[in-house]
């Protein structure tokens, strides 16, 4: 397993940000092809996403600096650690799509994007974003978040076992 690994946690940086543009990719995806429009909660999953990959690409260049190899494997934990912070989000959004706890006040509206509100934004109206406690989408019974959540604990891993490697080296 850690041969098939190798080629990725050695260049982790770089997949850390290609993971995060991917995960970017597939929610606007949903969003623009499927029609699912983002609650707060789901927004704030995305907001890890651009902060990993912004990271990312600064780490990247950090590392190339004379004495950047130093900051190797802090880099590939404080990824480790954002990624950690987006599995938390994931997880408290799905607990509360599962009703386990009360989601945030100000997510509990509803609705899809129409063209009907559309109009009433632009006559001066207010705009309903979807409840967070309602999952828009389900694969195998669990939710986009649920998706997310497993997603980031596994990049959660990889950062950290990219960062045992990094440190191994040094």
């Amino acid at each position: 397993m850690q041969t098939l690994l190798r080629p990725f946690l050695d260049r982790w940086r770089f997949c850390a940000l290609l993971a995060s543009a991917a995960m970017l990719a597939i929610a606007h995806a949903f969003q623009t092809f499927g029609g699912l429009a983002p609650c707060e909660l789901c927004l704030k999953q995305r907001t890890v996403y651009w902060v990993a990959g912004g990271f990312a690409a600064l780490a990247m260049a950090l590392v190339r600096l004379p004495g950047g190899p130093r900051w190797r494997a802090a880099t590939c934990w404080a990824l480790a650690l954002i990624f950690l912070v987006g599995a938390g989000i994931a997880g408290y959004h799905a607990g509360v799509e599962w009703k386990f706890w009360p989601g945030p006040q100000s997510c509990s509206g509803g609705g899809a994007v129409t063209a009907a509100a559309l109009k009433d934004l632009l006559n001066g109206g207010g705009v309903k974003m979807p409840a967070c406690d309602q999952a828009a989408w389900r694969l195998l019974g669990v939710s986009m978040a649920g998706w997310n959540t497993v997603a980031s604990l596994i990049l959660t891993a990889l950062s950290v076992a990219a960062a045992v490697r990094e440190r191994s080296k040094a």
